[in-house]
């Protein structure tokens, strides 16, 4: 996801670079929308993997 967001970025500004600043500005909210899922997802992964770490743990225990 943040390597889609990265691509989106260096797209923008190539075609910032070329005077293109509407689609370039498209661009550049893709990439905000993708950054954001991106941290959003990590932290739902954090919580449940910490969750699951403490599941096991306690197994184990």
């Amino acid at each position: 996801m943040i390597k889609l967001a990265l691509i989106s970025l260096v797209i923008a500004a190539v075609l910032a670079l070329l005077g293109f600043g509407g689609a370039a500005g498209t661009f550049v909210g893709i990439a905000k929308i993708l950054f954001g899922i991106a941290i959003v997802l990590f932290l739902i992964f954090l919580v449940l993997g910490i969750m699951a770490g403490k599941g096991v743990k306690d197994a184990i225990d």
